[in-house]
């Protein structure tokens, strides 16, 4: 049901995969301190520990808690294609393989972005043993009346409405459009469409409100208009209390929250891709009304050193799927080294290059020059590929073979690029050259 007051046009809320996003500062930090809590409270000692939803979040947790000397049992997940794999010896199970557990002597952490939905599942399904939010990326879908809750609530509600009146002060007269999460795929597609849905309402000045200064140099791509950055948990305030008062002069540009009509079931029964959704389910526009492309592009200081066409530049790291097997990237390596290629890896922050590879840190404004003067780029699925759909070089996008939530959709189905090479990596997958 439609919160009343927020302009949109046919919004809608779908589960993505698992969340799989490797976790901010913050949000790790939260997690540490809420297993350390866990212990100090004797929640993980002597206890069958299994965690639910196989994602990069998921993935971090376990290697916390095996820093901290606890085993993991099993890794839960509905998607099919995940059972029997295992990850650092921790095989990944079917949801129901907890039930023969004694619920005092079990206990679930869950790292994944939809604890809710989780914890409602394995109630059905019968356990009865302690079940344990690790991390509060959604404090919207708190089910519990209580006056200790109401009264956080309240509190958040009035921070939230402190801030917006704030921005309103700083920017008087401006649409204000949240982009909720720190994810690049997503600024890109809200950012080449939201100019139609500003012309059809009939707005001009426009103030972006996003998480992280990635997601703001991604909009600067597109537009100059005043980028706000932000917390996370300050934006997430700012959404419910812009939820709270009806506000009429702010949209919302995502699908997956739960302030939007849910029309997340047209999924199971029809394949869309996920810029469609934001195309027609998010600004209500034509399906085929074409994407405006980035046009404030910069050049890397440094081109002269990446050989022209005899280079690849390597993207091995996203925030939106689990990481590739190290040997296909090993394999990518000594291919293009036998090839007399120059090998980059594309890191951000404390990532480190690939091993045999050059570290190379271009911004987001520079990324099309890198790859166009390397010619030919590979990268994990993720934001930066979208970033470079118009590069004009080769392009190769390689997919984690898993479905798009429980849908029959992969995610090759919903995250394609007609202008990438676009490649399932399988258990099988040997890299050739081609």
């Amino acid at each position: 049901m439609e919160a009343a007051g927020i302009e949109r046009c046919g919004q809608f809320t779908c589960f993505l995969d698992c969340g799989g996003a490797k976790l901010e500062a913050n949000y790790y930090r939260e997690m540490a301190e809420n297993c350390e809590e866990m212990e100090r409270r004797g929640l993980l000692e002597n206890k069958r520990i299994f965690l639910f939803g196989h994602c990069n979040a998921t993935e971090e947790l376990a290697e916390l808690l095996d820093q901290k000397g606890h085993s993991i049992a099993a890794i839960l997940d509905n998607s099919r294609e995940k059972h029997g794999k295992v990850y650092h010896n921790i095989p990944v199970v079917p949801p129901d393989s907890i039930l023969p557990e004694d619920g005092e002597k079990a206990v679930v952490c869950i790292a994944a972005r939809f604890y809710e939905a989780m914890q409602a599942q394995l109630r059905r399904l019968g356990f009865t043993g302690e079940i344990r939010k690790m991390v509060d990326y959604n404090t919207y879908a708190e089910y519990s009346l209580s006056d200790e809750t109401i009264e956080r609530k309240w509190k958040r509600v009035e921070y939230g409405k402190s801030a917006v009146r704030e921005l309103e002060r700083k920017y008087p007269g401006y649409f204000r459009i949240f982009c909720p999460f720190s994810a690049l795929g997503d600024l890109y597609f809200c950012m080449s469409y939201l100019p139609y849905f500003l012309r059809k309402r009939g707005r001009k000045d426009y103030v972006m409100c996003v998480a992280g200064s990635a997601c703001a140099k991604v909009a600067e791509l597109f537009d100059d208009c005043p980028v706000e950055v932000m917390g996370q948990k300050k934006l997430d305030a700012m959404i419910q209390a812009e939820l709270y008062m009806q506000d009429r002069e702010a949209f919302i540009a995502h699908q997956d929250r739960p302030y939007v009509v849910n029309l997340s079931g047209a999924l199971y029964r029809k394949k869309i891709p996920l810029e469609k959704i934001y195309c027609c389910g998010v600004f209500g526009l034509p399906q085929d009304t074409e994407p405006v492309v980035p046009a404030r592009w910069n050049d890397y200081a440094d081109l002269a050193a990446i050989e022209k066409d005899r280079a690849v530049i390597l993207s091995p790291y996203a925030k939106s799927v689990t990481a590739l097997p190290a040997k296909i990237w090993e394999d990518i390596i000594l291919d293009y080294r036998k090839r007399g290629f120059q090998i980059f890896t594309n890191v951000a922050g404390d990532e480190t290059p690939l091993p045999g590879t050059i570290a190379i840190s271009p911004g987001i404004s520079e990324l099309k020059s890198v790859v166009e003067r390397a010619g030919t780029f590979i990268g994990l699925r993720s934001g930066i590929c979208d970033v470079l759909r118009i590069a004009d070089c080769r392009k190769i996008a390689l997919y984690p073979d898993y479905n798009y939530c429980d849908t029959q959709w992969k995610a090759i189905d919903m995250y394609a690029i007609d202008t990438f090479e676009n490649i399932v990596v399988k258990d099988d997958f040997e890299w050739r050259k081609n």
